[in-house]
């Protein structure tokens, strides 16, 4: 019999999945996303994975969750046992148990039966519930509300990291200890010396003001008999902005570090002790860490480490008392979204000297992080290291595209030996560094580059026969990485690093094809929720870190988007349900505020960053490149109708339904009066947005259909020369929209161009990363980010869907029907994929052999999949078996000149020949 596998996956409704945990039944492997302590939920969703023999079907299942392990192991479901339930559910199933209690431990595990046999049980699942109630915190939030003499609090601020400790003893054995900390802005945490866990940049940001995040560890090793210190530092992250006193009518600030941590002890005895932060705490500003600031970079003075300071021994007694103060404002909340992590080391490629006692380090690749460095000399010495993304043509850093972030961290040497060092509260985009100042001559294995990001699973893979292609996905692979901070920032490197809404509309969907970035995007939803005014407004930028309320349709219009993608992809419709309200909130305002004659008449940002028609401008200035922004808005608005229809009737919203069709008939009528020219079947002024939106939200009239999407075709193919000319809002429909209608080979063209404007001029100019803009190596610095993914639009979706053919049905959603419609583009020989769902890995590679293509194909057990063969290939066969004689495998008919089959779930071998 074939081995059986079960992979547990837990979602918690925070609304969205939070934390994952696969389990096999070979050995225990537990994949922490994040750490499963923790949750303030009180209905978790529980998932699982299936591998079985080929067409295997769930049938029904069985779980157990028992407040002890050795009660699971007994099948002792105390707090919950489901019984047999039956049905082929698999993913998203409600704990539906006894009532889940503040700081406490479960264990679950889950039995299935398929159609094919009863399985055997799953091995052991975890979670614990942090603090449910607001009244369960006895800590007190401490700070110190004031800089100290050596810092300053300026446009450019640097304030030095705080330090606190308490010192407690323990007489009797600890049963189970458990920390629950938020630092703000950022925090490590220490105990007896020893850090606690490895994650870094913690915790995630947010509006302070609306929402706090705090972490939970179990520290149950970390506890010792007799005294004990547990410690901290506080960096600034966020709460304290980099730049104070500047700006005020745009930039957010929040006010000094402030900290609060309760540490819940249960011993063996049967005793409880808790210990909090409270005035009892010592604290002390003069440690090494002089200066943290996002933008400009750490400064770390070793010479002012305090040895032992986070140990019971250590004399603390000049230290201060730190002060109660105010609390944030923010609800304190889980977090459920993975922590950031180093993620991947890099090894730098050259050090090479620019001139005397100045280096020029590259990494070989533009990445986010930091770098770790070896050095050796006198008490007193410092290292200064600056980075960038490229450098200018003498060889020296460029740093112009940095505005006014000086990205410097600057390391003051003790003298005794080998030192090391990293930063902790700061990141930096780059691949170059500038090394000053260093004692001796440094060389490669002096440094290393560290990479951070949110610890998410890299979930796809794709590879195809065009290096251009392959290159371009890796590029993005890295910029994605880059700037996943806790939230989507857009770039890592200047002075912005801010959650722009527009670029992740149709990114994000994208994103979830490479990244397991579900609790990513439901914690993003909830701090664009946050941000939304009484009156309906949502920013450009969520968290508003920025004062940025344009009113634009776009870049809120991402709010839609995300909720939408995390229902497509992962099967969540908790999103939705949760931020519907909202969502309508701002479609009423924006309907009430600037709707005249049916059409939206607010937009700000146009087809943002179209290629201009020279090399050095940013924006065009040519009208006939640049799309009307009221169609732009009106259009999109339409859109959105289109998906609160959808997310109406899923919430049995008939009302509603009914309101937005009305609605939507309004405007397409109206927007196909202004816009649409009857002689010459095109809209407005004829760019290839201005055509693919109404083309692709289904607001053309039938009849006209071809020929608008022919000016679409001809305007790419012979005005353009087959290159692309949309901006960022054209962009994210274009590849798809191309491909939908007939024409992949255009979308294959400009997917491997390599001149200007393309992706692969990107490549061929040595980008290791996608830029902000086509001509983002030669436009003004002002706006030239070498690290920004917004120009990806719909390319990475287009890869997987298009390309490699895996695709979610739209009804059976997270891949619990695949379609598999591969663009076989007669430019390519192979395109190689695979993609781990919510059900399981999906693969689906093919290559061309002379005449014929071979096609393999998996699909995850509970699922099946819809596989569309060219029609002009008449011959199917799988493993030397004609595909019309095979048990499992239904024929469905043929749709716009293809076979289609069905099939369940398995691997397949296909070859289709003349």
């Amino acid at each position: 019999m074939k081995y059986i596998i079960i992979n547990i996956v837990l979602l918690v409704a925070i609304v969205a999945s939070s934390f994952t945990q696969r389990i096999e039944t070979t050995n225990l492997r537990c994949e922490m996303l994040q750490n499963p302590q923790g949750i303030d939920v009180v209905h978790p969703r529980l998932s699982w994975e299936i591998s079985d023999t080929r067409n295997s079907v769930q049938t029904a299942y069985q779980i157990l969750v028992s407040s002890s392990q050795k009660k699971l192991d007994a099948n002792d479901g105390d707090v919950w046992n489901s019984g047999k339930v039956n049905t082929d559910r698999s993913i998203h199933v409600l704990y539906s148990g006894n009532s889940l209690k503040s700081k406490t431990a479960y264990y679950w595990k889950v039995k299935v039966w398929t159609n094919h046999r009863e399985m055997p049980w799953s091995k052991t699942a975890e979670w614990s519930v942090g603090i449910l109630d607001v009244n369960e915190w006895k800590a007190k939030w401490i700070g110190w509300e004031k800089p100290f003499a050596w810092d300053s609090v300026t446009k450019f601020s640097r304030l030095s990291a705080r330090y606190l400790r308490k010192q407690f003893e323990s007489t009797s054995r600890v049963k189970r200890a458990t920390a629950y900390i938020s630092g703000l802005g950022l925090y490590e945490l220490y105990i007896n010396g020893k850090k606690i866990g490895d994650q870094v940049l913690a915790p995630s940001p947010t509006d302070f003001t609306k929402d706090v995040m705090y972490n939970t560890f179990d520290v149950t090793e970390s506890i010792q008999k007799g005294k004990n210190i547990i410690a901290t530092v506080l960096g600034n992250g966020r709460f304290f902005t980099m730049r104070q006193n500047y700006k005020p009518q745009k930039i957010k600030t929040f006010g000094f570090p402030k900290m609060i941590l309760q540490l819940e002890i249960e011993y063996t005895d049967g005793k409880r002790e808790t210990i909090i932060s409270d005035d009892t705490w010592k604290l002390c500003g003069d440690g090494p860490i002089r200066s943290n600031n996002e933008y400009d970079g750490e400064e770390y003075d070793a010479g002012k480490e305090m040895n032992g300071w986070d140990k019971a021994s250590f004399n603390d007694s000049k230290w201060e008392t730190p002060e109660l103060v105010e609390a944030p404002g923010g609800r304190l909340n889980a977090q459920m979204n993975e922590f950031v992590k180093v993620m991947k080391v890099v090894k730098p490629v050259s050090v090479k000297e620019l001139k005397p006692g100045v280096y020029i380090m590259d990494m070989g690749q533009n990445m986010a992080g930091w770098v770790k460095m070896k050095v050796k000399g006198n008490a007193g010495d410092s290292v200064v290291l600056r980075f960038g993304e490229s450098l200018k043509p003498d060889g020296e850093l460029y740093t112009r595209n940095l505005r006014d972030a000086i990205s410097t961290d600057k390391y003051i040497l003790k003298g005794k030996g080998t030192e090391e060092w990293r930063p902790s509260f700061v990141y930096h985009g780059f691949r170059y560094v500038e090394i000053s100042s260093y004692p001796g001559t440094p060389s490669v294995a002096d440094f290393e580059g560290e990479v951070v990001y949110d610890d998410v699973a890299t979930i796809g893979d794709l590879e195809t026969s065009n290096q251009t292609i392959n290159q371009v996905y890796k590029n993005a692979w890295w910029g994605i990485a880059s700037n996943y901070k806790g939230m989507p920032i857009d770039c890592p490197q200047r002075n912005e690093r801010m959650p722009w809404l527009g670029d992740r509309a149709t990114g994000a969907y994208g994103e979830s094809f490479v990244f397991d970035n579900a609790k990513l995007y439901a914690k993003w939803l909830d701090d664009i929720e946050a941000a939304q005014k009484p009156d309906g407004a949502i920013p450009d930028v969520a968290p508003a870190y920025w004062n940025y309320y344009s009113d634009n349709v776009t870049w809120p219009g991402t709010y839609f988007l995300v909720a939408d993608m995390l229902y497509h992809q992962f099967g969540d419709q908790e999103p939705i349900a949760k931020h519907y309200a909202s969502m309508k909130k701002w479609m009423d305002y924006m309907r009430d505020k600037y709707m005249k004659n049916d059409l939206i008449t607010k937009d700000k940002y146009g087809d943002w960053c179209v290629p201009p028609e020279s090399k050095e401008l940013i924006h065009s200035k040519d009208s006939l490149r640049n799309t009307d922004g009221v169609l732009i808005a009106t259009a999109s608005y339409y859109k959105l109708l289109t998906l609160m229809k959808g997310f109406a009737t899923m919430l049995g919203k008939t009302n509603d339904v009914a309101e937005y069709d009305g609605i939507s008939e309004k405007i397409k009528t109206a927007f196909n009066n202004k816009f649409f020219n009857q002689n010459t079947y095109s809209y407005s002024n004829n760019t290839v947005t201005a055509n693919l939106l109404p083309l692709y939200f289904d607001m053309v009239p039938e009849r006209n259909k071809q020929q608008v999407f022919y000016n679409i075709t001809n305007k790419i193919v012979k005005e353009n020369n087959s290159h692309i000319s949309t901006g960022v809002i054209g962009t994210q429909w274009l590849m798809r929209g191309l491909t939908n209608n007939g024409q992949p080979e255009i979308a294959y063209t400009l997917a491997s161009n390599k001149d200007y404007p393309s992706w692969g001029y990107m490549v061929e100019n040595g980008a290791t990363t996608i830029w902000e803009l086509w001509n983002g190596n030669t436009a003004n610095p002002e706006m030239n980010s070498q690290n920004h993914i917004m120009l990806l639009g719909d390319l990475i979706v287009w890869y997987y869907e298009n390309l490699a053919g895996i695709k979610s049905d739209d009804k059976e959603v997270a891949f619990k029907r695949i379609i598999m419609k591969p663009s076989f583009v007669k430019e390519l020989s192979s395109v190689n994929a695979s993609y781990h769902s919510m059900y399981g890995a999906i693969k689906s590679s093919w290559n061309r052999i002379d005449n014929s293509i071979g096609w393999n194909i998996a699909v995850p057990a509970n699922c099946k999949a819809v596989i569309y063969f060219p029609v002009d290939k008449k011959n199917i066969v799988e493993k030397n078996r004609s595909i019309q004689t095979m048990e499992g495998i239904k024929y469905l008919g043929t749709q716009g000149g293809q076979e289609v089959y069905e099939i369940g779930s398995g691997v397949y071998s296909f070859m289709i020949s003349d």
